[in-house]
């Protein structure tokens, strides 16, 4: 493959390349490029809008290029401003590092990660933690306040009076030292990361590097329209239960359905508009929950999440989500589950919880205390006013009666709206 030809499979996706002729430049030079990506372990999950970027960088390493994730396990402590009202709260170096366990393993079902010629994992804790105040001086003469407060959140924040703290500032100059230590050619980032992404432009002239090239994409909304992500908890986990990821993405509003299909998909633009157009909103909202969990019920999904690999589950492309029954037992189950519980009825599996012993009063429980306990309400007091609201179910029966006591005696089940059930026993 030419470099102009790599270029162009490249780019389809991005929201912007900055600059796009350094790219191209740095294609046609043949060098094995490293390709960065940053990831704060704020929650131990990694979703599908990650996996936008991450797929993009699929592509980088199936062209001979070296992936570098960096786990921001320091960055982590300060918390990104980005895209957010307020202040984040700040994490421990261990909660980050608890949380940053699993990335690699998620990350996999993605990623090439079996060969060092194409991946690499650093944390950067091992230059970030032992800066010295010199070096942040250096970092922080590199902008002026100015031009911090010409990014968006920053300048919303600060003209609505919402406090920004100093420490926030300095996040942009981290992530871009990040670039320094592994000489990074190519950051990727969604767009929220824009400002980060050209900081670390600077930082590397600073130091005598060649500038990195920003690769932006686009952002993948979660189902209350706001960016998909871990803290706002609207997420889709890569690594969830096919049932789950099935029930989610069916869920997803009809209006951002188009957006899920070009982000999430390696479907073509005229097999979109077909689909949407011919199967509608419950064909269309079918194809994709099919077609994503289909590939990560794999150990690592196919290079290409189109239309080969939907026919390849059973199902035939020309009914445009219309038909029944494939032939992949993960999806066939995943989505009979998804029926039968919208239709009403109770499924076989679902989380179990045993309720200890000391929990109980002469075999008894308060059942707004057996909804927090089954990790169904977040409080006593949500699962009361839920109860008020006949949003809680016991046995299939609506409760209404918030101060009701429940004989746990045998296996119960418990449920919250439609689609969330957890049985639970005595200890």
């Amino acid at each position: 493959m030419t470099a102009e030809e790599a270029f162009n499979l490249l780019r389809t996706g991005a929201v912007e390349i900055l600059p796009q002729e350094d790219l191209l430049k740095k294609l046609r030079s043949g060098k094995k490029l490293v390709v960065k990506l940053g990831l704060d372990p704020t929650r131990p999950d990694i979703h599908i809008g990650h996996a936008v970027v991450l797929r993009k960088m699929r592509q980088f390493q199936e062209l001979g290029h070296k992936v570098v994730l960096i786990i921001g396990d320091f960055t982590a402590m300060i918390g990104d401003p980005s895209g957010r009202s307020k202040t984040r709260p700040p994490l421990t170096l261990e909660e980050t590092r608890a949380n940053a366990k699993s990335y690699v393993e998620q990350v996999g079902k993605i990623l090439i990660t079996d060969d060092p010629a194409r991946f690499e994992l650093r944390y950067n804790s091992e230059w970030l933690e032992n800066l010295s105040f010199k070096e942040v001086i250096k970092l922080a003469s590199l902008l002026t306040v100015a031009q911090m407060l010409e990014r968006e959140d920053f300048k919303k924040r600060y003209t609505e009076g919402v406090p920004i703290s100093i420490h926030e500032f300095l996040y942009p100059f981290a992530q871009g030292y990040d670039s320094v230590p592994i000489a990074c050619d190519v950051e990727m980032g969604g767009t929220d990361q824009k400002f980060n992404l050209l900081v670390g432009r600077e930082v590397q002239e600073a130091y005598g590097l060649e500038k990195q090239v920003a690769f932006i994409m686009p952002l993948l909304v979660g189902g209350d329209g706001q960016k998909m992500s871990k803290s706002y908890d609207n997420y889709i986990g890569i690594t969830e239960e096919p049932s789950e990821i099935f029930r989610k993405l069916m869920k997803i509003e009809d209006r951002y359905l188009q957006t899920y299909l070009e982000l999430c998909t390696d479907l073509n633009p005229e097999e979109i508009k077909a689909l949407l157009e011919q199967g509608g909103p419950v064909g269309a909202h079918r194809v994709l929950a099919r077609l994503l969990t289909g590939a990560y019920a794999a150990p690592r999904i196919p290079s290409r999440l189109d239309r080969p690999l939907y026919e390849s589950l059973g199902y035939r492309w020309e009914a445009f989500g219309q038909d029944q029954g494939g032939q992949n037992p993960v999806v066939q189950h995943a989505e009979d589950r998804y029926y039968e519980i919208a239709h009403g009825g109770i499924p076989d599996e679902m989380p179990e919880v045993s309720v200890p012993l000391d929990d109980l009063h002469e075999g008894k429980i308060a059942v707004a205390k057996l909804f927090t306990l089954a990790g169904l309400t977040a409080s006593n007091g949500e699962a009361r006013r839920l109860i008020e609201q006949k949003g809680l179910r016991l046995e299939g029966t609506v409760l209404s009666d918030p101060k009701m006591e429940v004989a746990l005696t045998r296996p119960l089940v418990l449920q919250r709206g439609k689609d969330r059930f957890v049985r639970v026993k005595p200890a």
